[in-house]
């Protein structure tokens, strides 16, 4: 949870007018600014902006409020990504206060050492002369400044110790250094002091879902040393978990109900700064199943971008048989001859790509293209292998419909029976998924589902399942006055904590402590009743409350024994203001403090 500290000091350095003067045609008068509002259709302008008072107001939609709010409203963005956008923007450094229960201390450690690592680079891109040389090579390919503040690109100096010697001076040491790849030792047994593993290279932070930084990309920018440079798998970190980009693109995606896949961060740069934005990339490996699972929560169709040489083709048709076997609808796109992504949009502009995604065809298609081209009709022999080529697709359709389709095409094509067809796509059997290296949980009786407090975080989470149209909404307005920390019912806390790491759950995630994941069963089976959903946002609203009310009063409680328990003036000044802080906090959630209202509203819960 980012601190107030850092949400007002944010809002004080940035420049409301500039960024709402991004979206709205904005005019002076006097000390304000006003222009159309962009919340509702008006010819008169009546949409104010009060740079001294941080705030914009509609007179005539009263829409209203600060310039995160407006970045919500406007743009799309959650709480998290407009911080993080304006951060970008104004130089701040997020911390990210919300601890999650389930994570042990190394690896809240190891993740403020990513981000750490994130902002140095990012700072040695913005240095005025230290990175003028990797600024220069963006500004050629394309790459802007809002773009690059958007993704958080940096700049690894060719330094062997840069950041070594820069996480040593806040702390960090060499083993947790190691174990991320952030440095390295040529000799594991040797003495001698290990060194950077990223120098000279344009650095490519890679995020989780949820926005937190995993692990690092470099691209080197002249030839010689590898094109790019991956972090190695660590303990945060396995890259065929994740997916380049999609912490910024699944609005877009979920919305567009479609991605674009591409191959590298580069690609996937240059096409969100051309204006395509429900774009992610793969990292380094072939697309697996874990990364098309996590697509197929967002999106039904995928449109492939792969290079158009005989490598790139490969790549295309051995991921769309992972994407069709996933249950997600695959299409190929044929880039111009010679032709990535990156380049295309660089030397042809965003109309010569776009005129490539509308050309896309199914995948299925896309392969008969080909054979057909290249004879594979002309005679019986040929037509036998043709088959064999075709029928991994045939066998990856895990939609009966498709598949029924993609069987009947085919025997078309051949000139074969379609019972021949069906034959020997069951006699191939369908695609087996790899297996992942995941503990297996043994076959159990059922296990009692875990005890639930009964409370408001049991009323909360029964909201969540129900409501599943709203979930998403839902999500973002709790996350901005509570987190999974305020559960104090340890299955509680894990259920939620699934909730907001996938909205769209649908059932336990793997791994999930047997009688937590039947509790949430519960919770998922049970149907939604239309007067309860009704009133979902009233409850929900009181739930929170209840939540934020109980970590205030322990917080509080806490403050005032360490005022009691110190004589040091100036910690005791310290304390008094966090609690004025927290007091504040309070008032802006209708709460009112005092001891006695505690001790009453003890007793009335232990009177229930």
């Amino acid at each position: 949870m980012i601190s107030e500290d850092q949400k007002e000091e944010i809002k004080a350095r940035v420049d409301i007018v500039d960024v709402i003067g991004e979206h709205v045609q904005l005019k002076k008068t006097g000390k304000d600014y006003v222009g159309l509002c962009p919340f509702h259709d008006e010819h008169t302008p009546s949409f104010n902006v009060v740079p001294d008072k941080q705030f914009y107001h509609c007179f005539g939609c009263h829409a209203s409020g600060d310039v995160i709010e407006f970045l919500e409203r406007k743009a799309g963005m959650d709480f998290m990504e407009a911080m993080r956008y304006l951060a970008g923007r104004t130089g701040v450094a997020l911390r990210d206060e919300r601890r999650d229960p389930e994570e042990g201390e190394a690896h809240r450690e190891a993740r403020e050492v990513n981000a750490f690592a994130a902002d140095w680079f990012a700072r040695q891109l913005a240095d005025p002369r230290g990175g003028a040389r990797a600024r220069e090579y963006l500004d050629r390919r394309g790459i802007d400044v809002e773009t690059r503040e958007r993704f958080g690109l940096g700049w690894a100096p060719e330094e062997w110790q840069g950041l070594r010697s820069a996480a040593h001076a806040v702390g960090y040491d060499d083993p947790l250094l190691l174990a991320l790849g952030l440095v390295k030792k040529k000799d594991p047994t040797s003495d001698r002091d290990p060194y950077d593993v990223f120098r000279g290279r344009v650095m490519f932070p890679i995020r989780d879902v949820r926005g937190r930084v995993v692990a690092f990309g470099g691209r080197a920018l002249e030839k010689g040393p590898p094109k790019y440079l991956n972090t190695s798998e660590t303990p945060l970190y396995t890259k065929g978990e994740h997916l380049y980009g999609l912490d910024r693109s699944h609005r877009e995606i979920r919305r567009d109900d479609e991605a674009l896949l591409v191959e590298g961060y580069m690609d996937l740069v240059s096409l969100a700064a051309a204006g395509f934005h429900n774009v992610v990339a793969g990292l380094g490996t072939a697309l697996t199943w874990d990364q098309a699972d996590l697509l197929k929560r967002y999106a039904s169709k995928v449109r492939l971008l792969y290079d158009s040489d005989a490598a790139g083709l490969r790549a295309t048709f051995k991921a769309a048989d992972v994407l069709l076997a996933s249950g997600i609808q695959a299409y190929a796109v044929t880039l111009p001859a010679g032709e990535d992504p990156d380049t295309l949009v660089q030397s042809q502009g965003a109309e010569a790509l776009q005129t490539c995604l509308d050309d896309a065809v199914d995948i299925l298609e896309r392969k008969l293209q080909i054979l057909a081209e290249r004879d594979w009709f002309s005679t019986a022999d040929r037509k036998r292998e043709a088959l064999d080529r075709l029928l991994p697709t045939l066998r990856a359709a895990v939609d009966p419909a498709l598949q029924d389709i993609y069987v009947g095409e085919v025997a078309e094509r051949l000139g074969m029976r379609r019972a021949v067809i069906e034959a020997e796509v069951e006699r191939a059997g369908p695609i087996v998924r790899a297996p992942v290296h995941r503990p297996v949980e043994p076959a159990a009786p059922r296990v009692r589902p875990a005890r639930t407090s009964a409370g408001p975080a049991s009323r909360l989470l029964r909201v969540l399942a129900q409501d599943r149209e709203r979930r998403h909404e839902h999500i973002s307005s709790i996350l901005e006055s509570i987190g999974p920390e305020d559960f104090k019912n340890e299955a509680e806390r894990s259920i939620f904590q699934s909730f907001v790491d996938d909205p769209d759950l649908e059932r336990p995630p793997p791994g999930m402590d047997p009688a937590t994941a039947a509790l949430l069963e519960e919770f998922l089976a049970v149907a939604a009743d239309p007067d309860e959903l009704a009133s979902a946002g009233r409850a929900l609203h009181d739930s929170v409350r209840r939540l934020a009310e109980d970590r205030l009063y322990d917080e509080m409680d806490r403050l005032q024994a360490a005022i009691e328990a110190t004589d040091d003036v100036d910690e005791k000044i310290r304390l008094t203001r966090e609690k004025a802080r927290l007091r504040g906090e309070a008032s802006a959630l209708g709460i009112r403090w005092a001891p006695s209202l505690r001790k009453h509203k003890g007793l009335n819960e232990r009177n229930r």
